[in-house]
């Protein structure tokens, strides 16, 4: 039997999602462990998005199978009574035996939360990037148009060994000025690894002065890291959502 349901996490303390042999302490680890525990059986939990050290969730889909069948709403129960406080399930359901929540994903969200106030709020600081100074938000805008469209995204990819084809299609690049806090919102098919953070800090070194809105194609057309900017810290940024087509 084939399960669904999202995984809500603060990531502060995880190395990421994937499962690691050098730690224990990943999202996919604790939640097999559970799962194990619960039906004794070995069970692979797979995400829709591999999310990084630090990253946050509020609405990655997981899907795992069972040979047991079990009732969803007392399996979900039973999971959130035994993972730690920071991990939760929500929406358990049965899926379709051939459900798979990263392969059968056609658009994700990320959320990238900057403050741009001097003001600190220590309640949030696992969650925001503690930027602290206002940018140019006027001149991001116009970058960011420069990568909505179907690309080779490599200069935007962490991994420099990775094979597989690195051409993803940003649907959108939305941001939002909140209250001293700069809300980027990331709509695409797919994001490499560490995508969505070397986006972020090429556009906060565009609302910086330190690069032009202009120079993005160019640095799309170079296919080579080092011509991006910096990678942003994890803690400002969420997935907020997976759509599927069915």
């Amino acid at each position: 039997m084939n399960y669904r349901c999202i995984a809500q996490y603060d990531g502060t303390r995880y190395e990421g999602w994937q499962k690691q042999r050098r730690t224990e302490e990943t999202i996919q680890g604790k939640l097999e462990k559970a799962l194990q525990e619960i039906t004794g059986e070995e069970v692979q939990a797979i995400g829709a998005g591999r999310t990084d050290a630090g990253v946050h969730s509020l609405g990655q889909v997981v899907n795992f199978h069972l040979k047991e069948k079990r009732k969803a709403e007392e399996l979900e129960t039973d999971l959130n009574m035994l993972l730690p406080d920071d991990i939760a399930l929500k929406h358990m359901k049965t899926a379709r035996e051939r459900f798979h929540s990263r392969f059968d994903a056609v658009e994700k969200i990320y959320r990238y939360r900057i403050r741009t106030s001097a003001e600190k709020n220590v309640f949030e600081r696992r969650v925001v990037w503690q930027y602290g100074k206002p940018l140019d938000v006027e001149a991001m805008k116009k970058a960011a148009a420069f990568l909505t469209g179907t690309y080779d995204f490599t200069s935007f990819c962490r991994n420099k060994k990775m094979k597989k084809s690195a051409v993803r299609r940003i649907s959108q690049i939305e941001m939002k000025e909140i209250k001293g806090e700069l809300q980027i919102d990331f709509t695409g098919d797919g994001f490499l690894q560490g995508m969505v953070r070397i986006l972020v800090g090429t556009l906060v070194e565009v609302g910086e002065g330190k690069r032009k809105a202009e120079s993005i194609p160019v640095v799309l057309e170079s296919r080579n890291r080092e011509k991006a900017g910096f990678t942003a810290p994890p803690q400002g940024l969420i997935l907020v959502s997976v759509r599927y087509e069915i």
